[in-house]
């Protein structure tokens, strides 16, 4: 959204119920970065709380905010301006086509989906974190 990778990441897991949330599942997940131009970013995933289906984002110039921003919708969203008036789209079915597109028709992803990236862990990636000494 921003056009810059992060400078510096910090994550910490919580879990309040290891006999639902396994070993290598994790219940609650708050992590923050931090990136060159000096924006940062608060973030939370849980499988604990009910309706946390939240996205907001504040800046100089105003916010943009959507709720519920990622279930089956519809998703809902306004800004500093006013109500988002976009067409209802149901997010999953899109990208259900799109994959099914690739499959069957030899479609070109959008994303690259080499394994450059979504297959290192997560330590090979603050290895190369811009900004970041290298180990």
């Amino acid at each position: 959204m921003i056009g810059e990778d992060p400078i510096w990441v910090t994550a910490q897991e919580t879990k309040n119920n290891p006999g639902k949330f396994k070993e290598g599942i994790d219940e609650t997940i708050q992590f923050e970065l931090a990136f060159p131009g000096g924006a940062t970013a608060s973030c939370l995933s849980t499988y604990s709380m009910n309706n946390l289906d939240r996205f907001f984002l504040n800046g100089t110039n105003g916010y943009a905010e959507l709720q519920p921003s990622t279930g089956y919708g519809p998703i809902m969203g306004h800004t500093h301006k006013g109500q988002l008036t976009q067409p209802i789209t149901v997010h999953q079915a899109v990208q259900m086509d799109e994959m099914a597109s690739i499959i069957f028709e030899g479609k070109q992803p959008e994303v690259p989906v080499d394994g450059e990236r979504s297959g290192k862990r997560p330590e090979d990636h603050r290895r190369h974190l811009p900004g970041r000494r290298h180990r």
